[in-house]
């Protein structure tokens, strides 16, 4: 309520001052509200003002708006229940749709749609999020280039979701999620650290414990060409914390000397963060840009109406 008084003090306070006597009795202001909202606000200005036995204009009007906020839940709810009918369910059953963007239901749906999400859903053309897997990628250092081959990695089925934020009339999204994730494939490394030639090859394993990631994605609503609305992504950044500890677990780095190998494996694990800030990026960039394509091809591939049960904003 306090938000609405607010919405509504700074739209009269930026009224034009008007001059003659009879514009001075009524001054128009618009703000949108989401629906619910809406509806709640109403009913709580009737009811509280019933309790305070003040019969007012107030009331008869606040009465009409709330009916009239109950009468497009109903259509939309009516034509929600059609669609449903006429058309075969796409969502996947653990998709659970809230039917408000409360972040407390906006948490728990997110959080229990991942563990299967990552699974992939073939039948809808989305692939597996975990595992997935790092084709090549080359990561240029100074003075060393490594390169990864094959690298499985695993963890996200797991992930935590700490907040998510959905602003449908500002099409704005923000989800906030922390994982302990883990690399495993080939590598090799070819170049110089500190003073030693490195010329390795062999088996890699890196382990990211609590790393912490906020995604923040633009999106718009668009149909398609039968007429079915969906969610798309518009644009997105991300930042994220490499969390507790990075680990580190290269073999062969010196193929002559298992000694100087286990040398240099333990100056990166001791210097993690270091290491990881200019090593990690280039493999959490490749993981968000992967995770990122998955879900626009589920959204493109689920209707709107299955994902959440709060209309299109106008």
């Amino acid at each position: 309520m306090p938000d609405i008084i607010n919405a509504f003090k700074n739209d009269i306070d930026a009224e034009p001052v008007r001059k003659t006597v009879e514009a001075l009795k009524w001054s128009t202001v618009t703000i949108s509200l989401p629906q619910s909202t809406l509806r709640l606000v109403t009913t709580g200005v009737v009811q509280e003002l019933k309790g305070q036995k003040r019969r007012i204009l107030a009331i008869s009007i606040a009465s009409v708006v709330a009916q009239l906020a109950n009468e497009l839940m109903s259509l939309y709810r009516v034509n929600r229940c059609f669609y449903e009918l006429t058309q075969a369910k796409l969502a996947p059953d653990f998709i659970h749709p809230c039917n408000e963007t409360s972040r407390e239901c906006l948490v728990k749906s997110t959080q229990d749609a991942i563990p299967e999400f990552v699974k992939g859903m073939p039948n809808l053309g989305v692939p597996a999020l975990d595992p997935f897997t790092i084709e090549k990628l080359s990561i240029p250092l100074s003075g060393l280039k490594v390169t990864f081959y094959q690298g499985k990695v695993t963890g996200f089925r797991k992930c935590i979701v700490d907040n998510v934020i959905s602003e449908l009339e500002k099409r704005h999204f923000v989800l906030e999620f922390h994982c302990n994730l883990t690399i495993k494939g080939d590598y090799d490394a070819v170049g110089k650290i500190l003073l030693f030639p490195i010329n390795g090859e062999g088996d890699a394993k890196i382990k990211l414990t609590n790393l912490r990631m906020k995604v923040d994605i633009n999106t718009k609503y668009i149909k398609d060409n039968k007429g079915v609305n969906h969610f798309a992504l518009k644009s997105y950044k991300y930042s994220f914390d490499y969390g507790d500890r990075v680990t580190f677990d290269l073999q062969n780095i010196f193929k002559e000397s298992k000694q100087l190998s286990d040398t240099v494996l333990a100056f990166l694990n001791e210097n993690w963060r270091t290491v990881s800030e200019e090593f990690g990026k280039p493999i959490v960039d490749y993981a968000v840009e992967l995770a990122i394509k998955t879900i626009e091809k589920f959204f493109l591939a689920v209707p709107y109406e299955e994902l959440i049960n709060v209309p299109i904003p106008s």
